[in-house]
């Protein structure tokens, strides 16, 4: 059996997959583990899935575009409970140098400009969990939380939904090319904004160095009231 062979099956499969009834409780859960476990790809998922309904006609593109939104965004309060009620320090992916680190800058970042950065961390893999839970543990407005994380879960959908069409309509002849394609073009989005982002903080002295406190950081004008640094208790 030749490369062209298996390519093909592996092509039938997952188009076969993308028609059955249970793909959209399927996405939506998959959204939502994704919101506090970052290493399931439920982006990945949505933008194959685009492709599939851009190429076959199935699945419902927009039953997949509201399971994902819902699921991101119950994801992301789940991550916020946890932060809430367990801090930072007992998340084993946030126990790590890099994870400290990332925790570090979403607490500088959360007392200066919340909205801005929760609906842009959305983006970003393991930066998004480190948000939320450390929202959560410096107890950042439930409130302004769930109304955030809506409008970045509304956003992020829609825009891995463009992403899948956009790789079908160049590729629309190769559905399993045009999926690898726009996964592809999705890390890299994701990567080239978490870059920006460090960046733009860089620029403006808010990115976190490794031995500075977030707690000791100065109040500047238009940062989010009510954040506080104490962690909850165990």
């Amino acid at each position: 059996m030749d490369l062209g062979t298996i390519l093909g099956q592996v092509e039938d499969w997952i188009l076969a997959l993308s028609g059955a009834a249970w793909v959209y409780p399927a996405m939506l859960g998959l959204a939502l583990v994704d919101g506090f476990f970052p290493p399931l790809p439920s982006e990945s998922v949505v933008i194959t899935l685009a492709v599939a309904a851009r190429t076959t006609g199935t699945p419902w593109l927009p039953g997949i575009l509201v399971a994902a939104i819902v699921g991101a965004w119950c994801g992301d309060q789940i991550a916020y409970q946890i932060g809430r009620s367990v801090g930072t320090e007992r998340v084993r992916i946030l126990r790590t140098e890099k994870g400290r680190a990332t925790v570090r800058w979403a607490k500088r970042a959360l007392a200066r400009r919340g909205a801005s950065f929760i609906i842009a961390a959305r983006y970003i893999p393991i930066g998004r969990v480190a948000v939320n839970m450390t929202a959560g543990a410096v107890r950042y407005p439930l409130r302004r939380f769930m109304g955030y994380s809506a409008i970045a879960a509304v956003v992020w959908g829609f825009y891995a939904i463009a992403v899948g069409l956009t790789a079908s309509v160049w590729l629309h002849e190769y559905p399993l090319l045009a999926m690898a394609v726009g996964i592809a073009v999705g890390v890299v989005l994701g990567l080239l904004l978490d870059r920006v982002l460090h960046l733009l903080l860089h620029r403006r002295g808010e990115l976190v160095d490794e031995e500075e406190d977030p707690a000791d950081a100065p109040a500047v004008d238009g940062a989010d009231p009510q954040v506080t640094t104490t962690r909850p208790s165990a």
